[in-house]
């Protein structure tokens, strides 16, 4: 199965809700882009587009800062320790 990623002209077809739900992942340090990709079909390249249109120019810089160099942001630098795409008391019910 391949994968083709959506343009960053298709992030404003992205519902409210949706656009919530890919900037929350995108912020979760556990949600690697690989992932966002599979459920949006947005590449890492659309993510920080999107980040950079949707959030403050302070926050942006935040985010990138915080994301830039993050290991479990990607799937394949991953630890093998890692098996899971959230903290286990992110979904309480």
């Amino acid at each position: 199965m391949t994968l083709v990623s959506k343009s960053v002209n298709e992030l404003t077809a992205l519902s409210l809700d949706e656009m919530s739900r890919v900037i929350e992942m995108a912020w979760e340090d556990r949600t690697p882009f690989e992932v966002i990709e599979k459920n949006y079909g947005f590449n890492e390249c659309a993510v920080i587009q999107l980040m950079r249109k949707q959030l403050k120019a302070k926050s942006f810089r935040l985010w990138r800062a915080h994301v830039s160099g993050r290991s479990t942001k990607h799937s394949a630098l991953r630890s093998s320790a890692v098996s899971r795409g959230y903290c286990t008391t992110q979904y309480k019910q």
